[in-house]
């Protein structure tokens, strides 16, 4: 029972929106009571959270971390990634957007647990991209790119991009987008000083 409210309401968030989907209508959709819905989850609150944290989050890492991670390489995971969600879409024929994306527009802002709880979503997301290209690097690949600039680039293109999606409701944004990200160069932070420095040199030798 707990499993079927969480997959209704996964799917109605996705759909309508939290602040859309009411409780009646949950409990209409799985089939339950009022009693029986609020001995799982007591408020509509504890319901999202679950969700976030049960459902989010596992997406998140069936559709990117263990992807990226399981690659010969970085770069070659995030492609894979971009290329298997949009053929995905366009063979649904729509797209809803991320759950992650869609939720955390929504919510953000009106409570600091579902801030709290989305934004460690995106951390892990993050960190996973990271450390991929750090394991990368270790293999004598990835040269100066600075893993933390790579890794929130990727999810703020990836996150970008389905936003695009569903507002145009065209999935060819993710090739897109894909496109931009691997055509971008992302020196390490000890690259970018160096680069610095020598701006720096360039000016004085004018300047003399």
């Amino acid at each position: 029972m707990r499993r079927r409210v969480l997959d209704v309401a996964e799917g109605a968030f996705q759909a309508r929106g939290y602040h859309a989907s009411s409780l009646g209508d949950l409990m209409a959709a799985a089939g339950v009571t009022g009693g029986a819905l609020h001995h799982h989850f007591p408020t509509k609150k504890a319901l999202a959270l679950a969700v976030i944290e049960e459902r989010v989050a596992a997406a998140v890492r069936e559709t990117w971390i263990d992807p990226v991670l399981a690659a010969p390489s970085a770069r070659e995971g995030v492609r894979a990634v971009f290329e298997a969600v949009a053929a995905e879409l366009e063979q649904q024929g729509y797209v809803r957007g991320c759950p992650l994306n869609n939720l955390a527009h929504e919510l953000s802002l009106a409570d600091d647990e579902f801030r709290s709880a989305l934004a460690g979503i995106f951390a892990d997301w993050r960190q996973a991209i990271a450390d991929k290209i750090r394991a990368d690097q270790q293999g004598g690949g990835e040269g100066e790119t600075d893993p933390e600039r790579f890794a929130a680039l990727t999810v703020a293109a990836y996150s970008g991009a389905m936003s695009m999606a569903k507002a145009s409701q065209d999935a060819g944004m993710l090739r897109e987008c894909l496109k931009g990200l691997e055509s971008s160069e992302l020196p390490s932070s000890q690259g970018q000083l160096t680069a610095k420095r020598r701006r720096r040199v360039l000016l004085r030798s004018k300047v003399g």
